[in-house]
């Protein structure tokens, strides 16, 4: 039997060598198009970026060598130009231009995938590259090495583009990426890619997410890339990596079927519309196993099995191929990015209903060193729990979970089989209660109905009024930030304090990432508490996927340095100043074990001592430089690598009093004491010219000022009994206040407001709204409100709650504070 098989990278080389082991006797001619065959495809920009130093490596097999081996009769640099089914032979072209025929029993499509080249202006421009295949390559690499590269941009945010972002970065050069749609990594969810895009921005890659490119324009030695909103970005070398498609080409010249999604059909045994003609790899589309519908494919895992099972169907076999789930792994920087399955935008796209639910877990036993944060999440059948899909975001062990997930996904098993997988168990590889075994037990708690949850999203729209947010963290970890309006109650504290949480609103818990929230929701439900959720992923979750992305300049975010060993004396001694260092590893711990044990560290210090922190929670870096600020202490330096943070931190002096001059802040704060109508006017109006000389003003109010800033119509509260007596007595609005003088039982207000009606002056109400609109902080005092039984829900909409340190930081800042 004689097969042509046309293309030589990965499947095609793979059904060769297939059939050869199968069949001494078949005659087999391998046409490839290109000079090489077996490369490392997903290798390319590993070498551009110098980690792979031997070009030869990228090469699994040379052409003769293969040859020789497998005796195929190998043409490289042979394009297959045209296929005539009916008589069963290819046209081929050589280098040279001449072309020959040649005749098949059997034939094999492996012609893969071609990258997208949109036909914008000046796209052909020096400095514009695609990345496919070993020619690309060669291009980018001698590219690279004869001009000075300090500015990259690479078009798209997929897999391809963010391992060329992170070898450009590893060159040296000032990376941005572009991206049409709102995240990087289209596989997985937004809320794990916003973990990519905190990992990027981190590195300095600026992200210009939602753009799309008009044109390229070439000014000197540089390029500009232009947004169709007209803005633009300069840049001395572009990577296209808007995506790819099948190639397609000789499949429709030939007249076989093209399925709806644009690639070769084929049947479940990887035949086209013509039995003597198999197809593989990135060029078909095949059905998908969970939805049934065709899809497009490109990976080298799935293009292998097809090579395989096409090979052993050429020579009389009937072995049909069961489809991809499409899992894929990526390094980006210091994270491994993994998706298999249907994420949640997908299938809601779909219209399948689905649950997800988000943990973050360490890779190994938290006591153990090394212990790395991974952050997994999983969409499911809510009735019967079958799985659709995982994505994780993490540093180590991500490959060995994502596999998991993947097997039980292709066999149709369920998060129950999540729950009963067997883990190999010793600290330094895992826990006794596995990442991929704790997202099983979240999602039947989920199933069962033992946990409600809330998703980021819907908290982010929350009308928080009608809500009460619940931050079961510690004490400490609340003070570094928490949710606007979120009450602080630890979780030990919890059962102690039940009469502070209202039984007629809907609650929702967080915490850092979930598990104490849970813990809360549990002891609420058990206590009566109907209406309560937990928020899926906690703070870590919530706080990514809500980060703003910020686009940094060379100058503002440098390339980080190679580190310097330290120096060391003669006698092999560090110098006094890195011996005086406390230092403190904190690596597996998950907040706030890190805080904790830092804030434990600096109060053995003496003022000028510094404490050096290691940690693996990603959310630390922030959550120490937010405690320094806060605390007068100062941060000497901060920097990250292979999942984790190193902080160091110098104890500050208690410092003298600082009396702000009028030469310096230009802050103003006023305390509103008093519920007076002209004392409330006064404030109003000084707020209101503060303001309008773009002065930032705060304003406290404390006690009889609350009044001041309740609703005109509030929502029925529950109170205790002196919390009524209260509301009783005091103004229920601010059109109830009175004069401080001449009230003459109220008939003084009246008359003010009259007055200035004729006059044409502002009533309080509108100066009040005015001051909103002009960023006036409206401030109401916790405790004042907790004294005189005032609720959260009787006041504006805009008031935040705070309290003598919240007042005070504001003061320090302002050069006039006013007491009314």
């Amino acid at each position: 039997m004689k097969i042509i098989i046309i293309g030589g990278v990965a499947g095609g080389a793979t059904t060769a060598a297939r059939i050869r082991r199968t069949d001494e006797t078949a005659e087999i001619i391998l046409l490839e198009k290109g000079k090489y065959i077996s490369y490392a495809n997903c290798g390319l920009p590993y070498y551009i970026g110098g980690v792979i130093e031997e070009r030869e490596k990228l090469f699994v097999q040379t052409p003769k060598a293969f040859g020789l081996r497998f005796r195929v009769d190998v043409r490289v640099e042979n394009e297959v130009i045209f296929i005539d089914k009916r008589k069963k032979t290819v046209t081929v072209r050589r280098v040279g231009e001449d072309t020959y025929e040649e005749s098949y029993d059997r034939l094999v499509i492996s012609t893969g995938a071609i990258p997208v080249r949109p036909p914008l202006p000046g796209i052909d421009s020096e400095g514009i590259f695609t990345l496919r295949n070993v020619a690309d390559t060669d291009r980018i690499k001698t590219y690279v090495g004869e001009h000075l590269v300090r500015r990259a941009v690479v078009i798209g945010g997929g897999f391809i583009g963010l391992e060329m972002a992170e070898n450009l970065h590893h060159l040296g050069a000032q990376v941005s990426i572009v991206e049409m749609g709102n995240q990087v990594m289209a596989p997985i969810d937004f809320s794990m890619a916003s973990l990519v895009h905190q990992q990027l921005m981190s590195k300095g890659v600026n992200l210009y997410l939602e753009q799309a490119v008009a044109s390229f324009e070439r000014v000197g030695k540089e390029l500009k890339v232009i947004f169709q909103n007209g803005e633009s970005i300069v840049a001395d070398l572009v990577i296209l990596s808007i995506g790819v498609r099948p190639e397609t080409t000789l499949a429709r010249a030939a007249e076989l079927t093209i399925g709806p999604a644009g690639g070769i059909a084929v049947n479940d045994y990887l035949q086209t519309s013509d039995e003597s003609i198999y197809a593989i790899g990135d060029a078909i589309e095949f059905r998908h196993p969970i939805t049934g519908q065709p899809w497009l494919n490109y990976l080298a895992g799935p293009a292998n099995r097809q090579g395989r099972i096409v090979a052993d169907n050429v020579l009389g076999a009937q072995i049909p191929y069961e489809g991809s789930i499409g899992t894929s792994i990526a390094k980006v920087f210091d994270l491994t990015v993994a998706s298999t399955g249907l994420p949640a935008k997908r299938l809601k796209q779909l219209g399948i209903s689905y649950v997800s639910s988000t943990t973050h877990s360490n890779s190994h036993a938290g006591y153990y060193p090394g212990a790395l944060q991974m952050s997994l999440k999983i969409t499911f059948d809510p009735t019967d729990g079958k799985l659709y899909g995982a994505q994780i975001v993490g540093y180590d062990g991500v490959d060995k979970r994502i596999d998991e997930m993947a097997l039980v996904i292709k066999q149709g098993g369920t998060i129950y089989d999540l729950m009963r997988l067997e883990h190999a168990y010793a600290p330094p590889y895992s826990s006794a209660k596995d990442p991929v075994a704790i997202a099983g037990y979240v999602a039947e708690n989920i199933i069962t109905g033992k946990m409600k949850l809330v998703h980021w999203r819907e908290l982010r729209d929350l009308r928080t009024e009608n809500a009460y947010l619940l931050d079961v963290r510690t004490k400490d970890e609340f003070s570094v930030g928490s949710l606007s309006e979120a009450v602080n109650i630890p979780l030990d504290e919890l059962r102690d304090r039940l009469q502070e949480i209202p039984r007629d609103q809907p609650i929702y818990v967080f915490c850092a990432v979930g598990l104490r929230g849970y813990l809360a929701y549990r002891i609420l439900v058990q206590h009566g508490y109907t209406q309560v959720h937990n928020l899926s992923g906690g703070l870590k979750t919530y706080q990514a996927a809500t980060a703003p992305i910020i686009i940094h300049d060379k100058e503002q975010f440098p390339l980080p340095a190679k580190p310097k060993a330290a120096s060391v004396s003669e006698s092999g001694e560090q110098p006094a100043a890195l011996a005086n260092i406390v230092r403190v590893d904190a690596c597996g711990l998950q907040c706030p074990g890190p805080i904790l044990k830092m804030k434990k560290a600096m109060d053995t210090l003496t003022p000028g001592e510094q404490v050096e922190i290691v940690s693996t929670d990603p959310g630390f870096a922030r959550d120490a430089a937010a405690w320094c600020n806060s605390t007068g202490n100062r941060l000497v330096s901060q920097t990250s690598a292979a999942g984790k943070a190193t902080i160091t931190i110098e104890k500050g002096s208690p410092e003298a009093c600082h009396l702000v001059s009028s030469c310096e802040g230009k802050g103003k704060t006023f305390i509103m004491f008093s519920d007076d109508l002209d004392k409330a006017l006064a404030t109003f109006v000084l707020a209101n010219g503060a303001t309008a000389t773009g002065q930032k003003v705060t304003i406290f109010f404390t006690f009889w000022g609350l009044n001041v800033i309740k609703r005109l119509h509030k929502p029925a509260v529950e109170k205790d009994i002196f919390g009524k007596m209260f509301g009783m007595m005091l103004p229920a609005h601010s059109l109830k206040l009175k004069l401080s003088k001449m009230s003459m039982g109220g008939m003084g207000g009246k008359m003010m407001r009259y007055i200035m009606h004729r006059k044409g002056i502002d009533s309080l109400e509108s100066l009040r709204t005015q001051a909103l609109e002009n960023g006036v902080e409206f401030i109401a005092c916790q405790m004042s409100m907790d004294v005189m039984g005032v609720a959260r829900e009787e006041l504006l909409d805009e008031v935040t709650i705070g309290g003598v340190a919240t007042y005070m930081e504001r003061a320090d800042n302002a050069n006039v504070n006013l007491f009314i």
